[in-house]
């Protein structure tokens, strides 16, 4: 059944791979502001198969926008270490107000289910204090290990975001998937996490090379792997609200072996500069995706080589392009 599909931040990361994946068999309307998000041409292309809504969502929607969809991803928000640690008011700010208006304008649509995209990061905490082991399921408490650290306002975002939606759906009555990614990488994910900043590092010569937190564990997933998995929670029948780990836990990789994994695709392999991991950086983390295997059937297929594979030769390409203009 063709049906009517609203993403949020749909020009940025996952958006767009989202948008794309959906395009051939739904209608989809991208909703975003491009304060992140780019317009380039390869969101030029996938206008020709989608409609798009310039909004920034720290207002409320405009009363001319459609209330007839069937889904709704939200995935608007400022997102990254970088963003966090320089300007924790504006992650606060965009993601709360952001959740805020969407959820007043979805509660007035009939029969939508909206995915809202939180993260590993509400329950960084609760690692830390020792209240949730690791691999780590969706049940734990959450913490928030240090409100006095800026880092924390990206993980409180979320957890407050969570809060929202429940609330919401329990107040109005309709279905919510809550989805936590844990480290989704891919081409066009911007500049600010660890394996494009590898790459762009290494491109730029880094000799020797700076590894933060190099003796700390993550399972990373690439990005289809990701799409598929919250496309399938969100065509779950069930009415009741779900809150889901989305990641690969097939993989839990050393960040010093990562480092290695990205110079053997690059070609390039520099002496390493080992230092201490920022505050709150958390020591290990890797998803339970028990709960996602039984709902969905899910399995992770890209391998973190492959992965980082395709990445690579996307950033590449957007280096090469970027010289040429200049």
């Amino acid at each position: 059944m063709r049906k009517k599909v609203l993403i949020t931040g749909g020009a940025g990361f996952i958006g767009m791979h989202l948008a794309r994946r959906l395009a051939d068999e739904h209608d989809v309307t991208l909703l975003d502001d491009f304060s992140r998000g780019r317009s380039d041409a390869e969101l030029d292309e996938l206008r020709r198969r989608v409609s798009v809504i310039t909004h920034d969502l720290t207002l409320p929607l405009p009363e001319d926008v459609p209330r007839d969809f069937d889904e709704v991803y939200h995935l608007a928000a400022v997102v990254g270490v970088v963003y966090s640690n320089e300007e924790p008011q504006r992650v606060l700010r965009t993601n709360l107000l952001s959740t805020i208006h969407l959820l007043d304008w979805f509660r007035e649509l009939d029969g939508a289910t909206l995915c809202f995209a939180s993260s590993s990061e509400a329950y960084a905490g609760s690692v830390a204090a020792g209240v949730a082991p690791v691999p780590t399921p969706e049940d734990v408490r959450l913490v928030v290990s240090d409100p006095t650290v800026a880092r924390s306002s990206y993980g409180f975002s979320k957890i407050a975001g969570e809060l929202l939606c429940r609330n919401y759906a329990r107040a109005y009555g309709f279905p919510v998937r809550m989805v936590r990614f844990h480290n989704v990488y891919g081409p066009r994910m911007g500049y600010e996490h660890v394996i494009p900043q590898f790459i762009e590092r290494l491109l730029s010569g880094n000799d020797p090379f700076e590894i933060h937190g190099a003796d700390q564990y993550r399972a990373f997933c690439y990005v289809s792997d990701a799409v598929e998995a919250i496309i399938r929670l969100t065509e779950l029948p069930t009415k009741e609200t779900l809150l889901v780990n989305v990641g690969n836990d097939r993989e839990e990789t050393l960040i010093e072996d990562l480092a290695r994994v990205v110079f053997d695709t690059v070609g390039r392999h520099p002496g390493l500069d080992i230092r201490p991991a920022p505050p709150l950086s958390p020591e290990r983390r890797v998803p339970d995706v028990s709960l996602l295997r039984e709902l969905t059937g899910y399995e992770p297929r890209v391998g973190l080589r492959e992965g980082v594979r395709r990445t690579y030769e996307w950033y590449a390409r957007a280096r090469a392009d970027r010289e040429a203009d200049t």
